[in-house]
């Protein structure tokens, strides 16, 4: 095999999946040089299962790590990613029951991740959701916030496990459209500049929805890609390597939360 062949068969065995397997010991995931944590480990778990990739060892070390839980987005993560290695923590989502006024946790944003936990939402959750979008059609975090496009793409998710057509996901769509950037990538709040982690989020809500994504969008990703298989976080910064690539991993498949057992 001469030089040319061999760097070019190296450069296809260094993939985003391949990238983010590396970076795990005994299941427990971690950023170059840093620490293992359940939260990492989920994110990766959800990008590997969203492009058919396994994560061995994982399932046992998120449940080794349910009790240093404490707040119910955290909650839901881990349980969002224990379904996808192929359990249903009916212990972790009991933590997830919604109050009367249908919110789950303290915050909007800890609602969207409980219905997306769970897989469904009661009548007063659903009520909740859709009182609380903004007239310009967009989710903030919290009740009163500014909307943004994160919230807004996993609102999107978490109206598709409500059940929510129509209307309220036609206007939500369209204040996601207006986060993307001329380089063909979505931003968090405007002004910000895009970056990969909005823009995957982005494809996630607009698959949620079941509208056309923006061919654009996934062009602005294939430039962030590095050599090693990972993903920039933008143009300006590389950071979280593992997270971001994970995260971008479940937009490159195409597949919203949740994802599904395995």
């Amino acid at each position: 095999m001469g030089l040319a062949a061999l760097v070019a068969a190296v450069a296809l065995a260094v993939t985003p999946v391949s990238f983010v397997q590396s970076h795990a010991a005994n299941g427990a995931f971690a950023e170059p040089a840093g620490t293992s944590d359940a939260l990492l480990t989920s994110w990766a778990v959800l990008g590997l299962h969203a492009a058919g990739a396994t994560a061995p060892g994982s399932l046992d070390y998120l449940r080794s790590q349910e009790g240093s839980l404490t707040s119910p987005t955290d909650v839901a993560l881990v349980a969002l990613a224990e379904q996808a290695l192929g359990y249903r923590n009916d212990t972790l989502l009991a933590r997830l029951v919604p109050q009367a006024s249908g919110r789950i946790g303290p915050t909007l944003n800890s609602t969207y991740w409980g219905v997306l936990a769970v897989g469904r939402a009661s009548p007063a959750t659903r009520r909740y959701l859709l009182a609380h979008q903004a007239r310009s059609g967009g989710f903030a975090w919290g009740v009163g916030g500014q909307p943004d496009s994160n919230d807004t793409a996993a609102a999107l998710q978490a109206l598709r496990v409500a059940r929510v057509r129509g209307a309220p996901v036609t206007r939500a769509v369209r204040f996601l459209r207006g986060f993307q950037n001329r380089d063909g990538g979505f931003e968090l709040t405007h002004g910000r500049g895009s970056d990969a982690q909005s823009t995957a989020w982005a494809i996630q809500g607009f698959v949620a929805a079941g509208v056309r994504l923006p061919r654009s969008a996934f062009a602005y990703l294939a430039r962030l890609r590095r050599p090693d298989g990972s993903y920039r976080y933008s143009a300006k910064y590389v950071t979280t390597p593992v997270w971001v690539t994970s995260q971008v991993l479940a937009a490159l498949a195409k597949k919203p939360f949740p994802l599904g057992g395995a």
